[in-house]
């Protein structure tokens, strides 16, 4: 095999604890390094290969070269993702679960969700206006929590919401962590599949009757492949699935708070320009801040490209943080600045803070809508709605810590409703 060259390669037996230690970084650092969108490196033990860019995020998408079955580790199963979710499948199967994800993706149902956001958004300001001080990432996920919930079809009383938010809060934030906090994820993962599946049973015994367009409704009754009812088990992870990433746009939130703090002169323009500019705000603050720092395959049949060999079943890392600063994509990419999408012709495989390719029938997030939207409403909240000081704090945030979130959740005080 002549026009096969050796990968740029990091030296050494394993390099888990360097990827632990350098977070969002670990990719970008070396491809920096070896001056290569590609290389090879020892994870968990075993072969890796890191790239990134928009070239390999679209190799990336093929699924003739790539697969997900198998590919993420137990530990995002365990509390991000949950077993048998729709990221882990391929092909047909995977098609036919991200049907029934897409299926709750129209106009309607967004503008649906975005109704209870903002609803409980304001009742939210009242509270607030009698506060020393808000936490604005703790109370933004009660209101997230609540929004969901009933937005999916699924009951949940009030003394519950807090308890519930911080069980979904911590299947994300604990993916990353080591010793108890991470044990804390797992726990709350059986905890609201436990939950959810009780009340999947209540549907399916026809004592529990939601709304026919509701997640809870919809994945009860979902078929699979064969014409069978999916079990209860899997129906109460994509359920979570459902209603954890829309929670998880508490980080979002947090880091748009931030960045209408931190640059006024965009908060000016967010007042005196049309909704264009806003949805221009948000897309960098999703293409700026840190979110994922890449996302998991693993190669589904041995292939050549670029004249690099790809041997099946070894695990690929995307990078998602590098791509979205990459210099050769983005100009002055560690700038933030919203105008960049005002020239921005768009792309999958280019700007993919929540993954790439297509929505419909590949692996890019199906919420990724929702949260656009969400992220544009809460915005109009922040700026049009009400009106708060920003007392001294740490802002700060770790490109280590996975995920980042401003190290004071950002607080605000002296909350008053316009």
């Amino acid at each position: 095999m002549s026009n096969v060259n050796p990968m740029p390669r990091e030296e050494g037996l394993d390099h888990t604890l360097s990827l632990a230690r350098e977070g969002y970084l670990y990719i970008p650092n070396r491809r920096h390094s070896f001056n290569s969108d590609i290389f090879e490196t020892r994870l968990l033990g075993k072969k890796a290969i890191c790239m990134g860019g928009t070239e390999a995020a679209e190799l990336f998408y093929d699924e003739e070269k790539f697969m997900r079955q198998g590919a993420a580790p137990n530990r995002a199963l365990q509390t991000l993702f949950g077993a048998k979710g729709v990221q882990t499948l391929d092909g047909p199967e995977h098609k036919r679960r991200k049907e029934m994800f897409m299926s709750l993706m129209s106009r309607e149902r967004i503008e649906e969700l975005i109704h209870l956001i903002r609803k409980e958004w304001e009742s939210e300001v009242s509270k607030w206006e009698g506060m020393d001080q808000v936490i604005l990432y703790k109370e933004v996920q009660e209101i997230l929590c609540r929004a969901a919930c009933q937005w999916a079809g699924v009951p949940i009383q009030e003394n519950d919401i807090k308890e519930r938010t911080k069980e979904f809060g911590s299947l994300f934030e604990s993916v990353a962590a080591i010793g108890p906090n991470h044990w804390l994820g797992r726990a709350a993962r059986n905890n609201v599949e436990k939950w959810i599946g009780e009340l999947i049973e209540e549907v399916r015994n026809h004592n529990l009757k939601p709304l026919e367009n509701t997640a809870l409704h919809a994945f009860s009754w979902h078929r699979d492949l064969a014409g069978n009812l999916l079990d209860t088990e899997v129906v109460a992870v994509e359920v979570v699935n459902i209603i954890r990433p829309i929670i998880a746009i508490s980080i979002f939130i947090n880091f748009t708070a931030l960045a209408i703090h931190q640059y006024p002169d965009k908060k000016a323009k967010i007042q005196s320009s049309d909704e264009k500019y806003t949805e221009m705000f948000v897309q960098e603050v999703r293409r700026f801040y840190p979110f994922f720092p890449f996302i998991a395959a693993k190669v589904k049949k041995d292939f050549i490209w670029k004249g690099y060999k790809f041997d099946v079943d070894t695990l690929t890392l995307l990078d998602l943080y590098g791509t979205n600063h990459d210099p050769t994509l983005w100009d002055n990419p560690g700038l933030f600045n919203p105008e960049r999408f005002s020239k921005w012709k768009g792309g999958p495989f280019s700007f993919i803070p929540q993954g790439g390719g297509d929505y419909l029938t590949g692996h890019r997030c199906a919420g990724e809508w929702i949260t656009v939207e969400v992220m544009k409403a809460v915005v109009d909240q922040l700026i049009n709605k009400m009106e708060y000081r920003v007392p001294e704090q740490d802002v700060s945030f770790s490109l280590v810590s996975m995920p980042s979130i401003p190290a004071s959740k950002f607080v605000i005080n002296h909350v008053k409703r316009k």
